[in-house]
């Protein structure tokens, strides 16, 4: 990818970080320690994970992945422990120093938009915070994840079905049609159930039973 639609990308990306980090701000005590769609996690857990996303390059990750005997769930863990402040003020403090982070462990920076993107949705679902990103944000993600696994097995998910955008020029794949929000699409492919009930086609059954199958 060229390093001028990199550079977009990091944008969009500070962009929903500070979006996100507004929103932190209004959070209670209470509300940091809500539960979250990313299982055991609550919202602080997933701010700290995302700030050791921001925080970690290639050698860093790698040499945590070690440590971790390449298990990831043990790597993770241990890296929001590391992020976690002491308080949810500290946590959102550190979260705000990397707003403007190009760091990544990897080059694949519509991955890392993504993981901004699905994250955040995945702290205001539960806490009915309303906030949609833009297509232009949402695009690329929904790209990435139909085109290939990553962090979640979205490409099998997705294989054999097409996919259309109703709010947004989005549309791949062949084969049993699913249509909604780009928010909702790209939330699916991230394996989040709870959005399954916003797309509508013949393609859903099949698509909801690969998310119970897979477990993504």
């Amino acid at each position: 990818m060229a390093t001028s639609q990199n550079d977009h990308l990091w944008a969009l990306m500070h962009a929903e970080r500070a979006a996100l980090a507004d929103d932190l701000a209004t959070l209670t005590p209470e509300q940091w320690r809500h539960s979250t769609l990313c299982g055991k996690w609550n919202v602080e857990d997933v701010v700290a994970h995302l700030i050791a996303a921001a925080s970690m390059n290639q050698l860093r990750w790698l040499r945590s992945m070690i440590g971790a005997r390449f298990r990831v769930d043990m790597h993770n863990q241990r890296r929001v422990a590391e992020f976690r402040g002491r308080t949810p003020e500290e946590t959102l403090g550190r979260f705000r120093q990397i707003i403007d982070s190009t760091t990544s462990p990897s080059g694949h920076v519509p991955a890392y938009l993504g993981e901004v993107v699905v994250h955040s949705q995945d702290i205001r679902q539960p806490l009915r915070l309303s906030r949609t990103p833009s297509a232009e944000a949402l695009i690329p993600v929904a790209e990435f994840f139909a085109s290939r696994d990553f962090a979640v097995n979205s490409h099998r998910l997705v294989k054999g079905l097409c996919l259309r955008a109703a709010d947004g020029p989005f549309v791949v794949g062949a084969g049993p049609m699913v249509s909604g929000s780009l928010l909702a699409l790209d939330m699916t492919m991230a394996g989040r159930a709870v959005y399954l009930d916003q797309l509508e086609g013949p393609g859903v059954p099949l698509l909801r039973s690969r998310i119970e199958t897979m477990g993504v």
